[in-house]
């Protein structure tokens, strides 16, 4: 007894989306035609795949086991697909990848100069969004990979480490601070921050931060538009944190510069970037060559801040 691949599909569909009109969506089929199709697999097996309530839809035990190795159907058909294919000449075709703020201010410009120099028949599209919406179009297979900050598992959906890296206080001339100097928040009297919105993945670590090591906040500016916080914070006293890995290129001689950048220290705060993936599918060997070099300028980005946290104390100006 051999389900299509077409069926396969389906079911992981519905399983992945929690609904029948969402999968239908989703694999360009009909409501009714996606429920046939769920019916004819659960009338083959004799067992029920999913529970239908009030317009929710909820896997039984059979149907999260049947899940595991339809994901693993499809990502083996995908692989051997694309081997076949590999005997053709060069990489081409098309990659959408979804990347932070933290990753398109630094690492972006050089891996894509240097991608697009040595596959110039790939075609690469960049989206730019916070994690939420990132992890959701990677779930529905919009995008063939993002990076995304560490965040609990979400089905449909395969993740690994990535990167890690410092988070860093950003601020103006006025505040006063030494450029690259590891700073201890707590020290800084109170302090006017910026802060992403609750929607982002990284504002429950810095509130955690705050009040686990007696950081004083006088005032909380919410602020989701990144280049708008990185003005606002040059031109004012106000403050922001932000991954090392953003202000890489900050990093060097504060001559001429408008932002002061300070690693925090006693204790410092790290960040886990995680590569997601749709589970249902491996990686192109385009996408696989482009992960490659955002990796290795990843890592030389990063490189900076280990040689900081090594070098030098914690202390404000």
């Amino acid at each position: 007894m051999i389900e299509s691949l077409r069926d396969i599909r389906l079911f992981v569909a519905v399983y992945e989306e929690r609904s029948f009109t969402a999968a239908a969506e989703r694999e360009n089929a009909t409501q009714s035609g996606v429920s046939q199709h769920i019916r004819k697999i659960e009338e083959r097996f004799g067992v029920r795949l999913f529970e239908r309530g009030s317009g929710t839809v909820t896997a039984t035990p059979a149907g999260d086991s049947y899940y595991r190795h339809c994901i693993e159907v499809l990502r083996m058909n995908e692989a051997a697909k694309r081997a076949v294919m590999s005997y053709g000449a060069g990489l081409d075709g098309e990659i959408v990848v979804g990347l932070m703020p933290t990753m398109t201010r630094s690492v972006l410009a050089p891996a894509l100069a240097r991608f697009v120099e040595v596959q110039p028949n790939v075609i690469v599209r960049i989206v730019e969004a916070f994690s939420a919406v990132l992890t959701q179009r990677v779930q529905t297979g919009e995008l063939d990979f993002a990076i995304v900050p560490a965040a609990p598992g979400t089905v449909g959906i395969k993740s690994r480490l990535f990167a890690q890296t410092r988070e860093v206080l950003v601020s103006g001339a006025k505040r006063g601070l030494r450029h690259m100097t590891p700073v201890r928040l707590a020290d800084l009297g109170p302090l006017k921050i910026a802060v992403p919105g609750r929607q982002n993945a990284r504002r429950w670590n810095l509130e955690t931060y705050w009040s686990s090591n007696g950081v004083i906040i006088e005032r909380l500016l919410e602020l989701d538009a990144m280049l708008g916080t990185l003005d606002f914070v040059a031109s004012t006293d106000w403050v922001t944190i932000l991954p090392g890995l953003m202000m890489a290129q900050d990093a060097g001689s504060p001559d001429a510069r408008s932002l002061v950048v300070n690693p925090l220290a006693d204790p410092p705060l790290g960040l886990d970037l995680v590569l997601i993936e749709p589970a249902r599918r491996p990686l192109s060997a385009a996408a696989e060559a482009f992960l490659d070099i955002l990796d290795e300028e990843t890592r030389r980005l990063t490189a900076p801040w280990q040689e900081v946290q090594k070098a030098r104390s914690p202390t404000a100006a």
